[in-house]
């Protein structure tokens, strides 16, 4: 069994989010992890991976997926530990809406201000809140190289209204201030092949990368299979059959 223990379920509803502690062993995510940073790293010096920019002028480095093939990045996104997680979040059948690569380089990786991915994703078709992500940790995350950070339980407000600053999409300043004085704010430090699950309308954020390691997350999101988009707004998030394979495929990808 690889889905949510009773407690995780319990505490997913309380707090809109769960750890859970070594998803990955060390030797995969080591694998996964280095031959992400060799490939993407040359994706970067080709201009193939996106930048995008705080108040402050930092980038953090994003690479995304429209489609889950059969490379390591597919096949993680399609590993029964993460699609039997995300399923039991959800409580319905799930299919994968995106997944993606966050990239805070020593020294520069930019912050991520306060949001719900729940209210883009809103903008793009989703009529429910049926949806949810896995985080998984790369690299060891601190509060020094920027690690998430979110408001404990804040999932249980809804979708809140956004507006579109600098590159990012943010909460609106005055219902952040009240969730701010409202929930427990906690960072969120993880070890490598830790695994943060956490629901669409969880609100959360991260600081700039200001030491001189790497912070590396990869990061699927899933969808209600009844919740796909009703209208094409982006390239990504429509439904598409989700084919599961077993934990660890990924490691025989070529």
């Amino acid at each position: 069994m690889h889905g949510l223990t009773r407690e995780e379920e319990n505490l997913y509803v309380r707090d809109g989010y769960i750890i859970r502690k070594g998803l990955l062993s060390a030797e995969e995510v080591a694998g996964f992890r280095d031959r992400a940073r060799k490939q993407l790293e040359e994706e970067t010096g080709a201009g193939a991976v996106m930048a995008k920019g705080d108040k402050e002028g930092k980038t953090t480095l994003l690479k995304m997926w429209t489609r889950a093939e059969d490379d390591q990045y597919g096949l993680l996104a399609r590993d029964e530990r993460m699609v039997e997680l995300a399923g039991d979040a959800i409580g319905k059948p799930v299919y994968l809406y995106s997944h993606k690569m966050t990239m805070k380089q020593p020294n520069e990786g930019g912050a991520w201000e306060w949001h719900q991915d729940f209210g883009y994703w809103y903008n793009y078709g989703c009529l429910a809140p049926e949806m949810m992500s896995i985080y998984v940790a790369l690299d060891r995350a601190t509060r020094e190289n920027g690690c998430l950070q979110v408001l404990k339980g804040s999932h249980k407000l809804g979708r809140l209204n956004h507006i579109r600053e600098n590159d990012q999409t943010n909460v609106e300043q005055e219902h952040l201030e009240a969730a701010l004085k409202r929930y427990e704010h906690i960072y969120v430090e993880m070890e490598a092949g830790d695994a943060l699950v956490f629901d669409g309308n969880l609100l959360h954020r991260s600081d700039a990368n200001r030491s001189d390691t790497y912070r590396w997350g990869y990061i699927c999101s899933y969808n209600a299979v009844e919740n796909a988009p009703f209208k094409r707004v982006r390239d990504y998030g429509n439904y598409e059959e989700l084919k599961k394979v077993p934990a660890g495929s990924f490691r025989k990808a070529s």
